[in-house]
């Protein structure tokens, strides 16, 4: 299922910082890595963009949009929603701003909070750092199973 993010929302519930010149980038970093490991597609938007920046810039399965001052983030996110129309039900809208929540739900998208979209990221990554161990161990019948093969022994 396809994303539509608020991206100022979520950059603080990953741990980044709103503050950092390079805020967007990071984030953008972080979304391709999400869509990556969960072969996803995101479109996330940003709010002020500087003069002479492109309105939007392709990283991959990321989208970023870049809105002008005279507009928001959340107003080109419900535009979007407007522009899917029923298509909309097949996205998830991730904003913890109720108006852009409502927004969603009223074109029947599904909806999540920042805070549990940076879950899902932090879950897909720890996964590919830390994967878990299969067991390794053969079970008495799979040994005798296995040495049977090898050996050439009948089943007894």
């Amino acid at each position: 299922m396809p994303y539509l993010i608020d991206g100022h929302n979520l950059i603080p519930k990953l741990g980044l910082r709103l503050d950092a010149i390079d805020d967007e980038l990071a984030l953008v970093t972080r979304l391709q890595q999400f869509c990556r490991l969960r072969r996803a597609q995101v479109e996330v938007y940003f709010d002020g963009a500087p003069p002479g920046q492109p309105a939007r810039r392709k990283f991959g399965a990321v989208t970023a949009y870049f809105v002008r001052k005279a507009s928001s983030a959340d107003a080109a996110i419900e535009s979007r929603l407007e522009k899917l129309g029923k298509a909309a039900r097949n996205w998830t809208v991730v904003s913890s701003d109720h108006r852009v929540q409502n927004a969603a739900r009223a074109v029947h998208a599904q909806v999540i909070s920042a805070e549990e979209f940076a879950r899902l990221v932090m879950s897909a990554q720890a996964a590919t750092v830390f994967p878990q161990k299969a067991n390794e161990s053969l079970t008495p019948a799979e040994l005798e199973e296995w040495l049977t093969l090898f050996e050439g022994r009948k089943k007894g």
